[in-house]
């Protein structure tokens, strides 16, 4: 390795003025004690001993300052990698860069370091003080990166086929579902089936948009609902009823996606299914737009609206805890609005903040 790619810190270092001094001061050692990089002194006016030791170099090799300190540089653990030459021996008969050193507690892996020695002298040119410096390897740091990419690539093609299985699961058991439906009998019977199955399609959806991220964390919102929209307006299909669609792509994590989109769902489909039961045209519209303020969703449809003393979502239903589950992910407010006659609207709001990937990570390490 070339002095020129020496590292910065250790350039830092031996560029402090009156090093020789500064290396007798306890105040300029605590400030040692916090560098990055691992640091061994040794005093060379007389018999020449170790006289510091930074906690850094602690963590590298298992040796403390307590356990090094008053002993020669044959004291130290390390050999290096190519010729098995002691790291001591090293470093009293060399000076600048030394090498490749592998260094590490007894019982634990090594680590491959890059050691440096350069010789501190007083004003008059007498050498005062040894310092060695100890930088992780370069090489060994660009093998271990490769070697955690490849491990990541690993895993991410492993959570991708998981994610493609359940998907396919689910559309499995949304059909078998759809199957049960049809053969149910009444209108009654069949719509505890058709309300399963369009919970279970939009959680296949959601897999399905979960492909497009490489981390699986984040989904685009805009274009998730529009799939579950079209995805009702097809299993539920009337004619004469249209859809006003409206969306912005804007990525959200999962957690947000998931009872966002089950809450769509819901809403799109009780319209299709009781809000024009009179009638033979209507519109639904679903709009999805974010702004500096947040998040806005609304879901409306100008049928006839909810019945008297009823409510949306009815309490102690799946529905609730739907909604009670995108209140705690996204922190979001709800707003209900019906009036018989005219229809039924409902508003969502929640922060950007609130529906990142980020958010959701902090929540989970409170939790």
């Amino acid at each position: 390795m070339a002095d020129d790619e020496k590292p910065e810190q250790i350039d830092q270092l031996l560029a402090t003025p009156q090093l020789a001094g500064a290396l007798d001061s306890e105040h300029f050692r605590r400030f040692l004690d916090q560098a990055p990089i691992a640091l061994v002194a040794s005093d060379m006016r007389g018999q020449e001993r170790i006289v510091y030791a930074n906690p850094e170099f602690e963590k590298i090799s298992g040796q403390s300052p307590g356990e090094l300190e008053g002993q020669q540089w044959s004291a130290l653990h390390g050999r290096m990698v190519e010729s098995d030459v002691a790291l001591g021996e090293a470093i009293v008969g060399g000076s600048d860069y030394l090498g490749c050193f592998s260094i590490g507690p007894p019982g634990a892996e090594p680590a491959i370091i890059d050691i440096y020695a350069n010789i501190i002298e007083d004003d008059d040119g007498a050498a005062i003080f040894r310092l060695a410096s100890f930088a992780p390897n370069r090489a060994a740091l660009e093998s271990e990166r490769e070697a955690l990419a490849s491990q990541l690539r690993d895993k991410d093609m492993a959570l991708k086929e998981i994610q493609h299985r359940v998907r396919n699961n689910l559309q499995m058991i949304a059909a078998l579902i759809r199957y049960e439906a049809r053969i149910a009998g009444d209108s009654a019977a069949r719509d505890p089936f058709d309300k399963i199955a369009g919970r279970i399609e939009a959680l296949q959806l959601l897999y399905r948009s979960m492909a497009d991220d490489e981390l699986g964390q984040e989904v685009d919102l805009g274009s998730y609902l529009s799939q579950i929209a079209s995805h009702v307006m097809r299993a539920h299909a009337r004619e004469g009823i249209t859809l006003d669609l409206k969306v912005d792509a804007y990525p959200v994590s999962v957690n947000v996606a998931m009872p966002t989109g089950l809450v769509v769902n819901e809403l799109m489909t009780n319209a299709l299914k009781y809000a024009f039961a009179k009638r033979e045209s209507g519109t639904i519209s679903l709009q999805f737009h974010v702004d500096a303020s947040g998040c806005r969703i609304e879901i409306a449809d100008d049928g006839q609206g909810l019945p008297d003393g009823v409510e949306w979502p009815r309490p102690g239903k799946l529905s609730e805890l739907i909604v009670r589950s995108l209140r705690q992910n996204a922190g979001a407010q709800m707003l209900v609005e019906s009036k018989p006659g005219e229809g039924l609207r409902v508003i969502i709001i929640f922060t950007r903040r609130a529906a990142s990937v980020e958010a959701d990570a902090s929540q989970a390490a409170a939790d």
